[in-house]
């Protein structure tokens, strides 16, 4: 489904973001990405989700070159991927549900429909009785449940996610990791980038390992 060949990405800088990335991941796979804080993690996501072009080399999806999609396709292309963000990224001044439903928006769905969805999304994370809400009012936790809602309110086929667990306790990243697998269960193919080696022990997905852009070990079992 996703295939990096011979990848590698500058921002202008001496060393590359990412060098010469080989690996491929199947429909349905559920892969930790891991590596320090600069491995190049955040980019490779990036790159999957158009937010960013490769330096040199070749991203696919179902066979696509990324590079090869018209600029005015690009939105099309992107409603097929969910992204967390470690930090959130929630609209202050809007409602737990007006932020969950923007993608939705955004796409042009009817309201009858973007009520269903957004509620299923808030429902599937727990978080149902908090649609009035405002996000400030909301626990780091809550918080980042709300942003894997409005990531997955569109369905999408893809789920990347960059250091979600990041500001999180032990106890709530297991959770908020738990909750990918839900999704995984159902065929999205996800994609998380952590360094905390620790906690995807529990959890035996396999690992896509990478130190200063390049790839270290493509198939490493977590745990």
């Amino acid at each position: 489904m996703i295939r990096f060949d011979n990848v590698s990405k500058n921002y202008g800088h001496q060393q590359d973001a990412l060098r010469n990335v080989t690996f491929s991941v199947e429909q349905g796979e559920f892969i930790f990405l891991t590596g320090h804080s600069g491995a190049g993690k955040s980019t490779l996501l990036r790159l999957v989700a158009l937010m960013d072009h490769a330096s040199r080399g070749e991203v696919l999806v179902d066979g696509r070159n990324l590079e090869r999609i018209p600029r005015r396709e690009i939105p099309y292309y992107r409603r097929r991927i969910g992204f967390i963000f470690q930090e959130h990224r929630l609209l202050p001044d809007r409602s737990v549900f007006d932020n969950v439903a923007l993608p939705l928006v955004v796409a042009g769905h009817r309201s009858s429909e973007t009520q269903k969805r957004v509620r299923a999304a808030l429902d599937k994370v727990g978080l149902l009785n908090r649609e009035t809400a405002s996000p400030r009012s909301l626990s780091t936790g809550e918080q980042q449940r709300i942003g894997i809602a409005r990531a997955v309110v569109n369905r999408p086929q893809i789920l990347l996610a960059d250091e979600p667990t990041g500001n999180l306790d032990p106890t709530l990243s297991l959770e908020i990791l738990k909750l990918f697998g839900q999704f995984n269960d159902v065929g999205v193919t996800v994609l998380i980038a952590t360094h905390d080696l620790e906690l995807i022990c529990h959890l035996h997905h396999r690992q896509i390992a990478l130190a200063r852009g390049k790839l270290v070990d493509n198939n490493a079992l977590a745990g």
